[in-house]
């Protein structure tokens, strides 16, 4: 199988979910597969000193009505969240967690996890809200309580950052393939001709 694509995302992004329910059918028409990585993009952007979205923009009436207007566009169940720009970092601790050891299993808590958030309006900073969405897919208490406490996964979540800064990722969603680096759901039809048809 060819290179896979790097898809990074923050697990409070609305462009992030739409693009969660959208590359995987995109990778596979193009004979590829996906690799996830759950970032935190307050986290990333702390040390960059490039691109830095503010959080209020990404609450702002346009914002808002842009998601819900993409969503509709790409045919995506979508639900303004009341709080959004959640803290994710406990979420991105289990999915890794989970996703190092069945990559399978990680993207399905990941898709829950954004559903959760974006269509049930659940409020995914919250530890139990978290447990029991990993519960559903057979995740023990002690292993949940390992993965969002241990500090290995506090450092597994910091080299996650780490790497996607070096590689020069500073938005939610972001995909890299043979080392393009493609910005934002808008940039879908791009990374598509390119999968088509080689680079340009």
């Amino acid at each position: 199988m060819s290179t896979p694509i790097d898809f990074y995302f923050d697990f409070s992004s609305p462009y992030g979910y739409i693009a969660s329910q959208l590359i995987d059918a995109l990778a596979a028409r193009h004979a590829r597969s996906v690799n996830w990585h759950a970032i935190v993009l307050d986290a990333n952007f702390q040390s960059l000193e490039r691109i830095k979205i503010p959080s209020s923009m990404m609450r702002s009436d346009y914002v808002l009505r842009d998601a819900e207007r993409l969503a509709a566009y790409y045919g995506v169940a979508y639900k303004t969240p009341s709080s959004l720009g959640v803290n994710t970092e406990q979420a991105a601790r289990v999915f890794h967690a989970i996703h190092d050891r069945n990559p399978k299993l990680g993207c399905q808590f990941a898709n829950l996890v954004l559903k959760a958030y974006f269509i049930e309006d659940r409020n995914i900073a919250a530890v139990e809200e978290l447990q029991s969405i990993a519960a559903e897919l057979g995740i023990e208490a002690e292993e949940f309580q390992d993965a969002i406490s241990a500090p290995a996964s506090r450092a597994r979540v910091k080299a996650e950052v780490d790497m996607a800064e070096a590689r020069g990722v500073f938005g939610s969603p972001f995909f890299i393939v043979e080392g393009e680096r493609f910005w934002g759901n808008d940039r879908l039809p791009q990374l598509e001709r390119w999968l088509e048809s080689g680079p340009y």
